[in-house]
């Protein structure tokens, strides 16, 4: 989680994405910024994820996406 919290934090500075739960359904992750999280997490975490994963709840915060990280490694 670590890793990931780093990951976000230097995609999108400013953010608190420990304490969010909400980034997409308050518009704090514009979809720029989806696209950008989600080519970062590919590489840094070598999962591969496609357009059924792109669901705003998939990145509403930092666990949801630790947990779309976690299932595609499995």
């Amino acid at each position: 989680m670590e890793q990931l919290l780093k990951l976000l934090s230097e995609i999108c500075p400013g953010i608190d994405f420990e304490k969010e739960t909400a980034l997409i359904d308050d518009g704090l992750l514009e979809s720029l910024d989806i696209v950008t999280i989600v080519g970062e997490i590919m590489d840094e975490f070598d999962v591969e994820l496609n357009v059924d994963d792109l669901l705003p709840e998939n990145f509403n915060s930092a666990q949801a996406i630790m947990d779309l990280i976690n299932s595609r490694r499995s």
